[in-house]
């Protein structure tokens, strides 16, 4: 059985709150993830799982003590993780420079430039590993399980449930970088991690996936409309309308007065979660 140590676990609207680490090998070093186990635990069996991936600059801990998501998923009886976003002290140059990059900046791909392909395989650690070990150590039942995220992990999310419809059944997103090859961040982490032949990015670019192949979800994207990042880096319209060409289910939801805060996605999380469940729990 994969080792876990437990850095600390709290009693959460009845169920548990932990904090854990392993040893990845996915990604060369000790990792850190965040689990919301509900009360219905103790009698349910095992649970359907969402996952969360967060944005730039985020570990395990943003999301899960400032999202407000514990007593809706208590309610309804799902399980919550929360992985970090990125390996940490690999020691590569380079690596603390900047917040978009390196550090905290996964961006939930397998990396192939050196040295990032040795320890940045985020996207095999977030669909193979970790879940194989959630699965090892936790009543979660893999065949209902949903994904969501914000910014860089909305990107994320979006691309690993189109990549995993079958696996992945239920997909929302909190302003997602939602068509990366066409922005400054998505150009700068893409070239960094895969090189400069643009149509290695292809894979990781949520536009471009559904323009290949839509999914029989319904996406729901929640993006609030006074977004610092909206035009330059989001670019939601972008996705929207590459759905409508494919056939594929969105509703993307702008949010008036909202920016690109906590406070916006623990406005709407309720919303998201009951999305969830109603795939999840049917």
């Amino acid at each position: 059985m994969t080792d876990i140590t437990v850095r600390s676990e709290q009693v959460c609207f009845g169920g548990t709150q932990g904090f854990y680490s392993h040893e990845s090998e996915a990604c060369g070093g000790s990792m850190n993830f965040a689990l919301y186990q509900p009360p219905q635990v103790r009698n349910s069996g095992k649970l359907p799982l969402v996952t969360f991936l967060s944005g730039l600059t985020c570990t395990d801990e943003n999301f899960t003590t400032k999202a407000g998501a514990q007593r809706v998923a208590a309610e309804l009886g799902v399980m919550v993780l929360a992985p970090d976003t990125s390996p940490r002290g690999a020691g590569y140059p380079g690596e603390d420079d900047s917040y978009d990059f390196g550090t905290g900046a996964g961006f939930y791909l397998d990396a192939t430039e050196s040295p990032w392909s040795d320890r940045y395989r985020m996207y095999s650690y977030i669909t193979r590993e970790l879940p194989a070990l959630i699965a090892e150590r936790f009543p979660a039942d893999m065949s209902r399980q949903g994904i969501m995220g914000h910014s860089m992990g909305g990107h994320g999310a979006l691309t690993i449930h189109l990549k995993n419809p079958d696996t992945y059944r239920s997909v929302s997103a909190f302003s997602p970088i939602c068509a990366p090859m066409q922005c400054p961040w998505g150009e700068k982490a893409f070239t960094g991690y895969l090189g400069g032949d643009r149509e290695t990015w292809r894979p990781y670019d949520a536009t471009e996936l559904v323009k290949s192949k839509a999914s029989g979800a319904g996406i729901l994207i929640d993006q609030g409309a006074e977004d610092d990042f909206l035009k330059e880096q989001l670019l939601p319209e972008v996705f929207v309308e590459a759905c409508k060409q494919a056939g594929q289910a969105v509703e993307l939801r702008m949010q008036p007065g909202y920016d690109h805060s906590y406070y916006f996605i623990q406005t709407f999380m309720e919303d998201h979660l009951r999305h969830h469940a109603a795939t999840l729990l049917a």
